[in-house]
């Protein structure tokens, strides 16, 4: 989760968010590269007193400068097309979470299961995890593919959880889907980041990452509590 010290990306829990920091990371070094060439094109021509400001054409400066950003947006755009298409590759997924945005809670139903179904509300006294923690959380396990279905009952929201990598937005009357997995166990914040009403920071996400094993377990003590 980030903290006040935090100056970069929050660590990597999922196989998508790693591809995500790699590119951006990729991205930076080509932006540097780029800043770089131009400050010092830039201070060659003002320190130079024999530079010819007169100049008006020239072959190969203008060759240069035609192919040289070409070549950058090739190294950004194949990246980028790998990832998209890896954000929407998925393999059969075990678990299917079903996501309704509300004002200001969430509703999660696990649709491989019958009858588990509860609502997410923030906590409001001074938890640790102030204006994240919520009384029910996500539970799920790691290493296993996972579906989620997201749609909204009233306003546009957008279910995100940055250190899985996951923003989706939830649309009235539309049913989105995206794909993802957990690398490790944990917990994991998120927050609706669609500004979706005055009270938009009070709808914080928690997913607590467990081993299948156990999750089975919790999913038996569940629906016994339901019966």
């Amino acid at each position: 989760m980030p903290t006040w010290s935090t100056l970069t990306l929050q660590n990597s829990n999922s196989p998508l968010i790693e591809q995500l920091i790699f590119f951006h990371d990729n991205i930076l070094i080509i932006l540097s590269i780029i800043t770089i060439l131009i400050l010092f094109i830039i201070i060659s021509i003002t320190i130079n007193k024999s530079y010819q400001f007169n100049l008006t054409e020239n072959q190969n400066i203008e060759l240069t400068w035609t192919i040289l950003p070409r070549i950058f947006l090739i190294l950004i755009a194949f990246p980028s097309l790998q990832i998209l298409y890896l954000i929407d590759e998925f393999n059969k997924p075990l678990i299917t979470l079903k996501i309704r945005g509300n004002q200001w809670y969430w509703t999660y139903e696990y649709t491989n299961f019958k009858k588990i179904e509860f609502n997410s509300y923030i906590i409001n006294n001074n938890s640790i995890f102030r204006l994240l923690d919520t009384d029910n959380r996500i539970i799920l396990p790691f290493n296993v593919q996972i579906q989620a279905l997201i749609t909204s009952l009233d306003t546009i929201h957008a279910w995100t959880i940055p250190s899985l990598g996951v923003k989706i937005d939830a649309l009235p009357g539309r049913l989105n889907q995206c794909f993802f997995s957990i690398n490790r166990p944990g917990i994991y914040f998120g927050q609706c980041s669609e500004i979706c009403g005055i009270n938009h920071r009070f709808i914080p996400i928690r997913i607590e990452s467990i081993n299948l094993i156990n999750f089975l377990k919790w999913i038996k003590i569940s629906l016994n509590n339901l019966k």
